[in-house]
């Protein structure tokens, strides 16, 4: 019978998430759903004092990166790279392609995947339709930010909220998870490039006009707050580094900077600290405690070990068949059902297996990189392309389900099977 009632708290939860009837927040959702679950017995009190312990670091790290990504944002650091990427390619349309991807990923990295997609996409999109592209050479520009943005959100901790989530929870190191990770982002970032480039390869522009663009320096909103926003990153980059030498979580660095950056920006007329303050994602935060807490009444229930089950067949066939399988299953969890509740699912399945060494990074590994790219093949993998299709139309950009459905199957599994040998080798020669 508890089975049951987590089952079903959990796929009630999940459905008012997704759903968001009359804009209900999703951390509203979730939190309904954690009180149902303590209410019919699934969890306890204990439990969620627990489940705090496990994602408080999470969270706010990840609403300080978003702070941050807004606050570049609003000073035009975003559009003035892209611009820079732009007039790099020297009117070469495939250069201009494979450049902004590259700086898709390297946003991505640094403030996370919602800021490479929410932010970036935006921008592009602004860029090429000045450009005088019909929209049938615009679209693959918008197709590339908002892919690369989850598919390259892999190399650090606080590059997604799942690597942050997935880190904490097994005790993974800033350098380590970075130095594992390597291998499989630079396969994620060559394979992402070249399928997007051959699924749209009918519809890049060959050539563009240079003097269609805009001069980068006339992006910038503020010219001070640019200049302090370089030294801002080289803090915020090697703190991340020295939190994880000295075992500060990373929270902490990611807050402090945000914090002194908000103070710097309060007399910049391009920055309105309190309305950075209410952009951030706040909702975020009670949607990870309640949906985790949801989550561990699924492990109270039993059901995380039929999960483990499925998980250690991959285990006996070797490392590279546990890696696919792993990767494969966090992928297609993620792409059904979100996968913020599934790198959680899969993170307490794979503690509940008894692998240890090689094998257990392998799977922490192959979860991580599911999750990040399973939630491409549907519009409702993860809460951030469902706010990207939304910008999107509001830009007259319409994407219909079943389109999206087409292209995010195709363009996925190739670059996930890519990525997912990436990171068999990654423990291989790494261990």
């Amino acid at each position: 019978m508890a089975a049951i009632l987590a089952v079903l708290v959990f796929l009630l939860t999940l459905t008012f998430v997704i759903w968001q009837p009359k804009n209900l927040s999703i951390g509203w959702s979730a939190c309904g759903g954690a009180l149902l679950a303590l209410l019919v017995g699934v969890v306890r009190f204990q439990d969620v004092w627990t489940v705090a312990g496990i994602i408080w670091n999470a969270t706010l790290a990840f609403v300080a990166i978003i702070i941050i990504s807004l606050i570049l944002d609003r000073i035009g650091f975003f559009e003035w790279a892209a611009l820079h990427m732009a007039c790099l390619a020297n009117g070469h349309g495939i250069r201009m392609f494979i450049l902004i991807s590259v700086l898709g990923a390297l946003i991505s990295a640094l403030f996370a995947n919602d800021g490479g997609a929410l932010i970036l996409t935006p921008i592009v999109l602004a860029m090429v339709r000045a450009l005088n592209f019909d929209e049938r050479r615009v679209f693959p520009f918008v197709i590339a930010s908002g892919f690369i943005a989850d598919t390259t959100s892999l190399p650090l901790v606080v590059s997604n909220l799942v690597n942050i989530v997935s880190a904490d929870f097994f005790s993974v190191s800033f350098g380590r998870y970075a130095l594992h990770m390597l291998i499989p982002t630079l396969f994620s970032l060559a394979a992402s490039i070249v399928v997007l480039y051959l699924y749209f390869r009918k519809d890049w522009p060959r050539t563009y006009q240079l003097t269609d663009l805009k001069k980068p320096a006339t992006a910038l909103k503020d010219r001070r707050m640019f200049h302090i926003s370089w030294f801002v990153l080289i803090v915020l980059v090697a703190g991340y580094f020295v939190s994880s030498l000295i075992k500060i979580p990373v929270s902490f660095i990611a807050l402090a900077v945000a914090f002194v950056f908000l103070f710097l920006g309060g007399r910049s007329p391009a920055i309105h600290t309190r309305t950075i303050v209410k952009s951030a994602p706040w909702s975020i935060v009670f949607f990870s405690l309640g949906m985790y807490v949801v989550v561990y009444g699924l492990r109270n229930a039993g059901i995380i070990h039929l999960l483990a089950r499925v998980i250690e067949t991959g285990v006996d066939g070797g490392l590279l068949t546990g890696t696919l399988l792993m990767g494969f299953l966090s992928a297609l969890l993620s792409a059904l059902m979100n996968n913020l509740p599934t790198v959680m699912i899969n993170a307490l399945s794979i503690d509940a297996l008894p692998v240890a060494g090689v094998m257990k990074q392998a799977l922490v590994y192959a979860n991580v990189v599911g999750a990040d790219l399973g939630p491409k093949m549907t519009p409702i993998g993860s809460l951030a392309t469902l706010l990207w299709l939304h910008v999107l139309s509001e830009k007259g950009v319409r994407i219909g389900w079943g389109a999206y459905f087409k292209i995010g199957i195709v363009i996925t599994i190739p670059v996930l099977v890519v990525t997912l040998v990436g990171v068999y080798l990654s423990m291989v020669l790494l261990g």
